[in-house]
């Protein structure tokens, strides 16, 4: 009883009084649904845009941050740990099917007031944000789909494991840091409930069915994903919103390897300027790969 109390308070005095993460980002916590909710905010400009960023599969938010951070200056930013990942609590019964996660991103965004948002996503989080986008329509802007997995390719679960073991390879080392706690965390239990879901999931049609501006940015080195032709083979044969970017080098934690590409990108993007390399710098080549007819047209500077 001693302990509940000591959590309870520790969780009201997170809420009083807001830390400032090392991401520059504050960190704050709120309850939805009578579950606490662990989330990061930018404090300003609080008028701007929403761009709320969605994790991946058994992490938290806290990966997203060097992306998040770089375009906090221009949008009014939101970086949730989902019920029943990271430091927010585990709802009763635990909510690990896409459908439920994207409904308690709605119900989060209901408790910040929020009303419309464009949505960043890696990994898993895609999934969530064409399902979003599926039940609350009228309260997505754009969607950015950072590399989208949870389809055909990374099944059965020995071949996604294969893949993620691949791809910790190509990471940066400090990810592992980053990532093992939440993984940790997340146990395996909810991995096998959540990977099941995933693979059940119409991630593709979902996909294909978006009636708003979307962005699909791939890694030329992701294991957990098909080529860029085939991918391309696949956007081309219905006519859709989407863009799909291919960022030269990077592996599947973009948002965490490849900051300034990515949020470069996605600035592009939510203007709808031309894709092209981050000026002057000697990174990771960018080029556009495919554009659905649908898909606004770039407009020259």
């Amino acid at each position: 009883m001693v302990k509940n109390a000591e959590k309870a308070s520790y969780r009201h005095r997170a809420r009083m009084h807001p830390s400032r993460s090392e991401s520059g980002l504050a960190e704050r916590w709120t309850m939805v649904d009578g579950v606490d909710v662990f989330y990061r905010e930018s404090t300003n400009p609080p008028d701007a845009r929403v761009l709320t960023h969605l994790h991946g599969f058994g992490l938290s938010g806290r990966y997203l941050l060097p992306t998040a951070e770089l375009l906090a200056d221009e949008f009014h930013t939101l970086v949730p740990d989902l019920p029943g990942f990271g430091r927010s609590g585990k709802p009763r019964p635990v909510a690990l099917d896409v459908p439920d996660l994207a409904h308690a991103a709605a119900r989060f965004l209901d408790d910040r007031g929020v009303d419309k948002t464009s949505l960043v996503g890696n990994s898993m989080g895609c999934p969530v944000i064409v399902e979003f986008a599926h039940q609350y329509p009228e309260r997505i802007e754009r969607a950015v789909l950072v590399s989208p997995a949870g389809g055909l390719h990374n099944q059965p679960l020995r071949r996604a494991i294969g893949q993620l073991a691949k791809d910790g390879g190509r990471e940066p080392m400090k990810m592992i840091s980053v990532a093992t706690p939440d993984y940790l965390r997340f146990g395996v239990p909810s991995t096998l409930k959540m990977f099941r879901a995933l693979t059940q999931y119409p991630s593709l049609q979902r996909l294909l069915e978006l009636k708003v501006p979307t962005l699909v940015v791939l890694g030329t080195r992701d294991p957990l994903l098909p080529g860029p032709d085939r991918i391309k083979e696949i956007a081309g044969q219905d006519e859709n919103h989407v863009l799909i970017v291919v960022l030269d080098s990077a592996a599947h934690a973009i948002n965490y390897s490849h900051p300034e590409e990515l949020a470069h990108i996605i600035r592009l993007f939510m203007d709808d300027r031309p894709i092209i390399d981050v000026p002057g710098s000697p990174g990771a080549r960018i080029f556009e790969l495919h554009r659905g007819a649908h898909h606004p047209e770039a407009r020259e500077e």
